[in-house]
């Protein structure tokens, strides 16, 4: 067996959005969860939407409408046509 290839094991603080603390153990130096039991609706019962980073704000930007290229234009246009033709 090889010594020496497997990372640091240690105990960390596990911080969720809701404020919570947790102490876990892992290879990595801090760990942030978006959802823990303490806020989950599953073990609270309540229905609680916790939105850490703009989820869909972030969607939004991502697939938000950008200019398309006039080299794009002339491809789709060509394309209409074509499809006007054979039918």
């Amino acid at each position: 067996m090889k010594e020496k290839i497997h990372p640091e094991y240690h105990t960390v603080i596990a911080k969720c959005a809701c404020g919570a603390e947790f102490e876990i153990g892992s290879t990595k130096k801090s760990v942030r969860v978006d959802i823990c039991s303490n806020c989950h609706p599953l073990f609270t019962g309540k229905q609680k939407l916790i939105d850490s980073e703009g989820r869909v704000d972030k969607f939004k930007k991502k697939y938000a409408s950008k200019p398309i290229s006039p080299k794009k234009k002339k491809v789709r246009a060509a394309k209409k046509e074509k499809a006007k033709k054979t039918t």
